[in-house]
């Protein structure tokens, strides 16, 4: 493990793993390896992970003054961090108590933070405290688990002279969303991976003076992220919640179903979160509690354009398009829910995109906007076309389905091995809508009034082209296109695809 000198002569270790910019991530515990971080549930393929170990923990060294070990006296570890890896400002992620660290920092280094996570934090820097009797109510929400009443008399039997280990390994089942076998292999490791001499002395007397962090925070500029979980003791979502308000920019997230630890709980709605919120080129919105991530380029006050991808990609397919549109139209590139970093929401079905697709226009204003869209997201825009006229100004349909009954119809599809980008629900949802769909959705293509281009990919596609012909017939006005490309026109013939949207967008 790479190591460095910190401020009082302490050498410190870290591990570093993942790829892209860096993230230093701070360990709670108090005062425990960052090995129970492991990888953050994927987020290392977003980001480089800088895991320090905290002084005296991992393979860290112990300090000659064990009074250094006090929250407030390791500030200058992560500055001495900082430097020694040559980032003039970093991104900061901190979990459970460290997230009083990362804020000390913050608050006696403004400008050296890009960005700042807070994971289930316990706000003690800022004078936000979960009273015992306020964690007792919380956790109730555990109690019709069968592992309840045991773990709960056993909690109850402890006394002032419980050793900190032992209260630790009682608390355990309640951290997690799930008291499953990941969640308590996660939970056994806390024995082996904390300094237990260290811990009492990190919240130590004289740590923190919240009045004087409030103040010195009043000056971050930089975004805040702080995620609790839904199922956390401590802290509560509402806890997490006043946390955020002492921040200038802060953003709250709660992660659904999640406790203490929740990239263990669930890990691909924990890195969609937190990779979206530190990705400069990712912005989101909430629609009808649905947070959509979205990707925006090009001059503020140019047209707008809308694009809108098709069934289990994202809104990175459009990244060559956007690049040429967006040097004179507004871009805004959306991951449809259950794909990208979108919310999975487990409600998929072609009305169900059209009106998060919908509730995205009028949420961002977009009223008027030509929405280019792609295979299901065509299917979704031309379903939102037909039921709200005025909302869209031009609509181009790339291998639409045009909503005619499968002959024969898909058969049920095998989940493939391995992590996927989206979530799978959503094809056997959209399949049996193709292979039955309602009939009102094609005898509402009459309705559409915004000026329509269909795009069609040739023979080598799989969809029929004779049906995007009578779509293109059954919209009026609409104009149909052939670029014999296959069904993804945009990505096999992106110079082709442009040419005929800019001559459309003339007319």
């Amino acid at each position: 493990m790479p190591t460095f000198t910190t401020y009082d002569g302490t050498e410190l270790a870290y591990r570093v793993q993942g790829e892209g910019e860096p993230l230093v991530c701070l360990a709670g515990g108090p005062m425990r390896d960052a090995g129970y971080l492991g990888d953050l549930g994927g987020l290392a393929a977003h980001r480089t992970l800088v895991l320090l170990d905290a002084r005296g923990t991992g393979a860290s060294a112990e300090p000659a003054d064990p009074g250094t070990y006090r929250c407030d006296r390791q500030v200058g570890d992560v500055e001495a961090l900082r430097a020694h890896l040559g980032l003039e400002r970093i991104d900061l992620l901190g979990h459970s108590a460290a997230g009083n660290l990362a804020v000390l920092y913050a608050a006696a280094h403004p400008e050296r933070i890009r960005s700042l996570v807070l994971v289930t934090s316990a706000a003690r820097a800022l004078g936000v405290e979960s009273t015992d009797e306020e964690w007792d109510k919380a956790v109730e929400v555990f109690a019709d688990r069968p592992w309840y009443p045991e773990a709960r008399a056993a909690l109850d039997a402890a006394g002032p002279d419980t050793p900190l280990r032992r209260l630790y390994e009682l608390v355990a089942p309640f951290a997690y969303g799930r008291w499953d076998a990941a969640a308590q292999e996660h939970a056994a490791a806390n024995g082996r991976e904390t300094n237990w001499a260290a811990a009492p002395a990190y919240h130590g007397e004289g740590a923190y003076d919240p009045e004087t962090t409030r103040r010195a925070i009043g000056s971050l500029t930089a975004p805040v992220l702080i995620l609790a979980g839904q199922y956390d003791g401590s802290p509560t979502p509402a806890q997490a919640a006043e946390a955020a308000t002492r921040f200038p920019h802060a953003e709250l997230a709660v992660q659904p179903g999640a406790g203490h630890f929740p990239w263990v709980d669930d890990a691909e709605a924990f890195v969609r979160q937190v990779a979206a919120f530190l990705d400069p080129a990712v912005s989101t919105v909430t629609v009808d509690g649905v947070r959509l991530s979205y990707r925006v380029a090009g001059p503020e006050d140019a047209r707008p354009v809308v694009l809108v991808h098709g069934r289990g990609e994202s809104g990175t397919t459009w990244t060559e398009i956007t690049a040429d549109l967006a040097a004179d139209h507004r871009v805004y590139a959306l991951d449809l829910p259950g794909h990208g970093l979108s919310d999975r929401t487990g409600r998929y079905g072609f009305e169900d995109f059209r009106d998060e697709l919908g509730g995205f226009l009028w949420a961002l204003g977009l009223t008027g906007a030509t929405v280019v869209a792609h295979s299901m997201g065509a299917g979704a825009a031309y379903l939102l076309a037909q039921r709200e006229p005025g909302l869209i100004g031009r609509l181009v349909l790339e291998e639409a389905p045009a909503f005619v009954p499968l002959d024969p119809p898909r058969p049920v599809a095998e989940r493939p091995e391995g992590a996927l980008a989206f979530d799978w629900d959503i094809v056997p949802a959209t399949d049996a809508q193709l292979n039955a769909p309602d009939p009102a959705w094609r005898e509402g293509a009459s309705a559409i009034t915004a000026p329509t281009l269909v795009l069609a990919g040739g023979p080598a596609s799989h969809v029929p082209q004779d049906q995007l012909a009578r779509l293109a017939q059954d919209i009026p006005g609409a104009r149909l296109v052939t670029i014999e490309a296959g069904h993804l026109v945009h990505e096999t013939r992106p110079a082709e695809f442009l040419a005929v949207l800019r001559e459309f967008g003339r007319r």
